[in-house]
């Protein structure tokens, strides 16, 4: 898959971003964009969990990441509770 080409938006998942790490449903597709309301930390894989030491994503910025259709998101806060919208692209 080329991650330079755009993609047509599915359904959004969201994931509530707190002070414990949280994990969302199977992304579904190989590709999937992510924006959050607030800073936070993501992990992408099978069974990950996320820690103030992983990919950072600034808040109200988009991060379109290549994933496995099984793969699942957890993210954890960076310093403020907020929403983490996936949403899967086709």
């Amino acid at each position: 898959m080329d991650i330079t080409r755009p993609i047509r938006p599915g359904t959004a998942l969201k994931v509530s971003v707190s002070v414990a790490h949280a994990e969302s449903a199977a992304i579904g597709t190989v590709a999937a964009l992510l924006c959050s309301t607030t800073d936070c930390h993501i992990a992408v894989g099978s069974a990950p969990v996320a820690t103030v030491n992983d990919t950072l994503l600034p808040a109200k910025t988009f991060l379109k990441i290549a994933c496995l259709k099984t793969d699942i998101v957890s993210v954890i806060q960076d310093a403020g509770g907020g929403t983490l919208f996936i949403t899967p692209g086709q």
